[in-house]
């Protein structure tokens, strides 16, 4: 009877009825039998589904911000700032009064009006759409990456709503952690690391060295970088206040632009350590953009250097680095070399994000092993790497990580353009790589384990997450009884 009364209960409440030890083991039993039938039975994939969905999630670890919101949020933030949205481009317009002489500039509530006209935003501003009926498209990653140009204009409006918006989210879906990417790290004064823009593109890693340190003492006792620093965590601690409570805890990353002059992006790594140094909020560092964009691809390098460097003046800071989001004919052959290596080895990653192309790497052999010596986690965007990238089911190199012992976690990377959640996440992870019930709980907690919290932080963390687990397992041995 205490089962059925434990199924009634939301997996974030507390349990009135302590279960002993002898209940819990039975309730894991019933809930791995069940899940093993489920995955066993393609008939029954909505209960599938729906378990999956009731599943405690742990922490998404790889997770922006800014595509994490719905299109349809960004559009009622268009009338909350004002703005209006071009009926021929369906781009935004920030100054309505200044918007083009006969281009009529709708307000969201117009467009919501006209389902035609909302229907095609929602295709623009996202990837709805994008492969269940036949129309003109552009490459998949170019839609991706086109859709933050179209909302880009409205996403900085109000970080607290957009947050709360996600905690909300985040309760709903059964996940109790987030470590989001919101605001970019401050810019620095770049003028100051100008000696990196003149680099020889075959200059001796001793010269990159002393150019590196040059401009980093430069920027130590820059008082206008301090000074972006300081307001920039203030910012931060800001957007997060009461956000924290028993059943949800945020975080953030903070991150740089890959596809700046190397002057710029080196000042903004270091202001992006200085901001995380010491600071409990800015829990680790990250490089964002299209890993195969010109200025990417060729100083790649120079930027893992950079990191390097950094992390020995600043070495209490996390990295989680973007790597290997590439597939072959996206860059040639050489371009799948060694960006996970280097992310690895030069830069000291504890975290990968994507790792797609492992497989192309040099001696791919001997970095799955480094990487599992290292224990370094790879973080797993299924949707986001299908639609990017093409890759799915077993060609996915989720396989390769399994197979070499290399911790994964599975992750979001931006739901909201992908139109999808981390339940979703989770549920195309069984249903295409079958994983016993055991390792689906190991890779939740791995979401804990692999996250950049503090050691307390993490043991309460993993205490909440045993707590969600014996809810849910006695949620679902109840289920199964019932099915019987």
């Amino acid at each position: 009877m205490a089962c059925l009364q434990l199924a009634l209960l939301p997996l974030g409440a507390r349990a009135e009825v302590p279960l002993g030890a002898a209940q819990q083991k039975t309730n894991y039993q019933e809930t791995r039998a069940y899940y093993q039938q489920l995955l066993a039975d393609k008939g029954r994939g909505a209960e599938l589904g729906m378990l999956m969905n009731m599943l405690p999630k742990g922490g998404d670890l790889h997770h922006h911000y800014t595509g994490a919101l719905y299109a349809e949020t960004y559009l009622d933030w268009v009338d909350k700032q004002k703005y209006c949205v071009y009926q021929a481009t369906l781009r935004i317009e920030t100054k309505p009064e200044q918007a083009q002489p006969g281009a009529p500039c709708l307000s969201g509530s117009q467009i919501k009006d006209d389902n035609a006209l909302y229907r095609k935003l929602l295709t623009l501003w996202s990837d709805k759409d994008f492969d269940n009926h036949s129309h003109d498209q552009p490459p998949p990653d170019k839609q991706f990456f086109d859709t933050f140009g179209y909302f880009g204009g409205v996403s900085g409006y109000s970080p607290r709503e957009g947050l709360q918006l996600l905690k909300t989210r985040a309760k709903a879906e059964n996940l109790q952690y987030l470590e989001t990417m919101l605001r970019g790290a401050p810019s620095g004064n770049s003028a100051l690391a100008a000696n990196l823009d003149s680099l020889a593109p075959d200059v001796a890693p001793a010269a990159i060295e002393q150019a590196l340190g040059q401009a980093a003492t430069a920027l130590a006792a820059d008082a206008s970088t301090a000074e972006q620093v300081q307001r920039y965590r203030q910012d931060l601690a800001g957007f997060a206040q009461g956000m924290d409570d028993d059943d949800f805890t945020l975080r953030f990353q903070t991150y740089v632009s890959r596809n700046n002059k190397p002057s710029v992006t080196f000042a903004g790594l270091y202001a992006g350590f200085a901001a995380a140094r010491d600071n409990p909020l800015v829990v680790g560092l990250n490089i964002v953009g299209p890993e195969n964009g010109i200025v990417a691809m060729r100083d790649y390098a120079l930027h893992m250097r950079m990191i390097h460097f950094l992390k020995q003046r600043f070495p209490d800071v996390k990295l989680a680095l973007h790597a290997g989001e590439l597939v072959l004919g996206m860059v040639p052959p050489e371009g799948l070399r060694d960006h996970i290596r280097l992310a690895v080895e030069l830069a000291g990653a504890q975290r990968i994000g994507h790792g797609i192309d492992v497989g192309h790497e040099s001696r791919p052999d001997s970095l799955l092993n480094e990487m599992r010596r290292r224990d370094v986690a790879v973080e797993i965007n299924l949707t986001s790497n299908q639609f990017i990238l093409g890759v799915q089911g077993a060609a996915h190199p989720i396989l390769l990580y399994r197979k070499y012992g290399v911790p994964f976690v599975i992750s979001t990377d931006d739901e909201g353009v992908s139109r999808s959640d981390i339940s979703n996440e989770y549920l195309l992870y069984v249903n295409r790589y079958q994983p016993s019930y055991d390792e689906l709980k190991r890779t939740v907690y791995n979401s804990i384990r692999y996250s950049f919290l503090s050691s307390a932080d993490k043991a309460r963390q993993k205490q909440r997450l045993e707590q969600r687990f014996a809810q849910f397992e006695a949620r679902a041995a109840a289920l199964r009884k019932m099915g019987r």
